[in-house]
């Protein structure tokens, strides 16, 4: 093991046959004179920790005696290995690697010391055609906080035609694949656990800026995401995650001046997301949201804000970005990022 390489950690919660599949596909295209792969177990109950060491005993393991959410389990995973590796790589248990992915991300973090985190890009492990949800080829928000990619607009995925393989600055980069300084992820408090799950890598990348870093995407690294691997699309648990964090998100991290009208407008929005749920009949989903509201209420006075270094704009970095996603969407039919 050495500091200069990067230490990629899939986490790992009743993943077995995930890591049957994936893991193989991670350790055979990472490069290990620079990096290594580590599994972290949250507490799982199924046989994953003893296929492991039957079957990849070379790979370091890393157990925890419960589940601890995406956020909890990375933030003791990272702290166990912050003193071996400068650098880190979260990577989702469901993503397989496209060879020589590793050193692209490797040499623009060597290269670019200005930049706390980098992501590759993200296609569909089921489709390896079109862009993955969770990143496709880096995200944004808009005005009002919805994020977007580079490659996936809402819930429409575009095909790959190399339209989006230019380096450049993103606003934020996905917990899927998430490469990132160490000393960037503890100094900027890394990955908020009251979030439990989604939109926590939103969150940390809004602060990495916040703290006077950038961000970016490093299409050159590819890598092919399974998705929906923990909550699928619909499902009111997620739902209630998402609307709920995503308040949380913006009430962190907005400037004050701007805090209270954007959470407003964003009340006003959700209010229209629940009557479509009312009228499509999808009565938990709807009631996730007055759950996501009301949680969100009770949160705020724990909520920790940092004081930003130069601009806490949303959009920092973006060019061309869009600040209204559901007019461009819905009445302009805009489902394509150019």
């Amino acid at each position: 093991m050495s500091k200069d390489k990067i230490g990629v950690i899939i986490l790992n919660w009743n993943g077995r046959s995930l890591l049957e599949e994936f893991l193989p596909k991670v350790i055979a295209n990472t490069d290990p004179e620079l990096a290594d792969v580590i599994v972290a177990d949250n507490g799982s109950t199924d046989d994953s920790l003893e296929f492991c060491a039957k079957e990849f005993p070379q790979t370091p393991l890393i157990v925890f005696d419960k589940n601890y959410g995406f956020a909890g389990g990375y933030n003791r995973a990272i702290r166990k290995v912050a003193d071996t590796y400068d650098t880190v790589l979260l990577l989702n248990s469901d993503v397989a690697p496209a060879k020589g992915w590793i050193r692209p991300l490797y040499e623009f973090l060597r290269d670019n010391p200005r930049y706390g985190a980098c992501q590759p890009k993200i296609l569909s492990y089921k489709q390896p055609e079109y862009f993955e949800y969770a990143g496709a080829s880096g995200g944004y928000l808009d005005d009002n906080g919805y994020p977007y990619c580079r490659g996936r607009i809402l819930d429409h995925l575009e095909k790959d035609h190399g339209q989006y393989d230019d380096q450049t600055d993103i606003f934020w980069a996905s917990g899927a694949a998430l490469c990132i300084r160490t000393r960037v992820y503890e100094g900027c408090g890394g990955l908020d656990e009251s979030f439990f799950a989604h939109m926590e890598e939103i969150d940390l990348c809004w602060r990495i800026w916040n703290a006077g870093y950038s961000i970016a995407v490093v299409p050159s690294s590819v890598v092919y995401h399974l998705g929906g691997g923990s909550l699928p699309a619909g499902n009111p648990r997620k739902v209630y995650l998402n609307f709920r964090n995503s308040l949380l998100m913006l009430d962190k991290n907005l400037p004050e001046d701007k805090r209270t009208s954007k959470l407003f407008t964003r009340r006003l929005l959700d209010t229209l997301a629940w009557g479509k749920f009312i009228v499509s009949g999808h009565w938990k989903s709807a009631a996730a949201i007055i759950k996501a509201h009301n949680d969100f209420r009770k949160m705020r006075k724990d909520i920790v804000r940092r004081k930003p270094v130069g601009s806490t704009e949303i959009q920092t970095p973006a060019k061309g970005t869009i600040s209204n996603i559901l007019t461009s969407y819905y009445l302009k039919g805009k489902k394509t990022f150019k």
